[in-house]
């Protein structure tokens, strides 16, 4: 009970705010006495967020580290540049492990989600010899008519294997290092890019599918399903600081519960055309990038 929980979120500065309700929840349902490290790929948090952000922790067993993205990413490293609306930020996760070299096992957390349990239980999940651990999407198989895997014939996936979430992952961090995991993932979205449809969990789950341990849906429950107290709440929809939220109103009152123990206190429902802004200007960069590389 003495080690050491490692977990992994990445952000961008628009997300910030959901950041510290996030580690703010880890924070507080964290019952055990070893420490948590919680490690932030920081790609592009402005300085007034990053120093709310620190300040949302006040006990001793919750340290928060920094990490530039673009010295996590090695320079050869180009990421895909997808049709999406997904921003990059997104393709961080691939590169978790390396982010705690010191560490044999890492948490990765999506930045919007918050933690109604304690962290160490999940981190106690004996892999059993998997990669990593995950729960299964609301796509449920690859061969999903609306989603999944577009090419899993051509990829001689089965059509029935079960196609999981990446926004929660256990990771063996020390084999995921030692096997290049994150190199090879690249290297098959860029082999792939045209049926990117999900970022880097098209990736993950393309090269994956085989590798992963199936976690109890409430680690990785979704926000628009009915639960009183699921172990990890996922807004996958609309973010809850969203005027435009649909999934469970409850599930908006737990983050705001714990949002209105940080810095950010008192925060205002935000329009929803800023998401909408945001996802568009994510599109024009993305092309415009791929406009530059040609």
């Amino acid at each position: 009970m003495n080690e050491t929980i490692y977990i992994v979120a990445a952000t961008d500065n628009h997300y910030a705010i959901l950041l510290a309700a996030l580690i703010k929840s880890v924070e507080i349902n964290h019952k055990t006495p070893e420490k948590i490290v919680f490690t932030v790929i920081d790609d592009g948090i402005s300085t007034a967020n990053r120093d709310k952000i620190a300040q949302s922790v006040q006990g001793g067993l919750v340290g928060i580290n920094w990490i530039k993205s673009k010295d996590l990413i090695p320079e050869n490293v180009q990421l895909p540049l997808d049709n999406s609306a997904f921003p990059l930020t997104t393709y961080l996760r691939i590169f978790s492990p390396h982010a705690l070299p010191e560490a044999s096992k890492v948490i990765y957390l999506d930045v919007d989600t918050i933690v109604m349990e304690d962290i160490s239980k999940l981190w106690h999940t004996d892999l059993g010899g998997h990669l990593f651990a995950a729960v299964q999407d609301v796509q449920e198989t690859v061969s999903c008519s609306w989603a999944g895997i577009p090419n899993y014939k051509e990829l001689n996936i089965p059509a029935d294997t079960k196609y999981f979430n990446a926004g929660i992952l256990l990771i063996n961090a020390k084999r995921w290092r030692e096997e290049q995991i994150a190199g090879k993932v690249i290297q098959f979205l860029h082999e792939n890019r045209k049926y990117i449809n999900y970022a880097d969990q098209y990736g993950l789950n393309g090269l994956l599918y085989n590798q992963w341990l199936e976690l109890d849906p409430l680690w990785n429950w979704f926000a628009f399903k009915e639960h009183e107290r699921p172990n990890i709440i996922h807004f996958l929809d609309i973010k809850p600081i969203f005027k435009n939220y649909k999934s469970q109103p409850l599930f908006q009152k737990y983050f705001f519960d714990y949002l209105n123990q940080t810095p950010f206190k008192g925060t205002k429902l935000i329009a929803g055309n800023r998401r909408i802004f945001k996802k568009i200007r994510t599109r024009i960069k993305k092309a415009m990038l791929s406009f530059m590389k040609k």
